[in-house]
């Protein structure tokens, strides 16, 4: 395809698909040219500017709401996530609401929901994300991926966003806010999701 929409408001996620789409043969010649979603949401007159309500109750419904939603409006395929983090501790929580418990406190947020856990292997927690691709009047396919690790007691890092510096990966040291960009989306949720997308769309 030519023209693929990236339906996030968040230039970090933006970046990250960027570089996936660079980065992993199969998808090279997948889409000419990955478009921010912002940048033509005026253009297209979507309705209530970038943003979709994210009503589901899952990812793979929130993310399929967004793909959808901006595919039909623009006329064009469009590529959505909806991703979480999930702490054994707090019974997943915060889980779809990742993004919305706290926005711009996320980091203060949980690392006080887990004040009173002290070891870490009782922080256990996963970053989860779903993928969904809309082509319109054609098809839709959604995947998954998901990310283990633990939270940690202070925050470390200055990359990423969200949750990224509280978060460790099982194997590494570092905090995804910590770990070299290249390393991060070697590993991470929204890169198994992708991989599995890029597999299915092979199929």
């Amino acid at each position: 395809m030519k023209d693929l929409i990236i339906a996030t408001g968040n230039k970090g996620k933006f970046q990250e698909f960027e570089y996936l789409f660079e980065t992993y043969s199969p998808a090279k010649n997948f889409a000419e040219n990955l478009i921010f979603a912002p940048d033509i949401a005026k253009l297209i007159a979507m309705p209530g500017g970038r943003q979709v309500e994210e009503t589901g109750k899952t990812y793979a419904e929130n993310a399929m709401l967004k793909a959808r939603a901006w595919a039909e409006k623009s006329g064009l395929p469009c590529l959505a996530d909806d991703s979480g983090l999930e702490v054994e501790a707090l019974d997943g929580r915060p889980g779809i609401f990742s993004a919305r418990v706290a926005e711009g406190q996320e980091v203060k947020w949980i690392l006080n929901e887990l004040k009173n856990i002290e070891k870490l292997e009782d922080r256990r927690a996963k970053f989860a994300a779903s993928l969904a691709l809309c082509v319109p009047d054609e098809f839709i396919l959604i995947t998954e991926g998901f990310c283990n690790g633990v939270i940690i007691k202070e925050a470390r890092g200055s990359g990423g966003f969200g949750y990224d510096p509280v978060f460790v990966p099982d194997g590494y040291e570092k905090t995804f806010a910590e770990l070299d960009s290249k390393i991060k989306n070697s590993i991470s949720h929204r890169t198994n999701a992708f991989l599995n997308l890029i597999q299915k769309v092979k199929g």
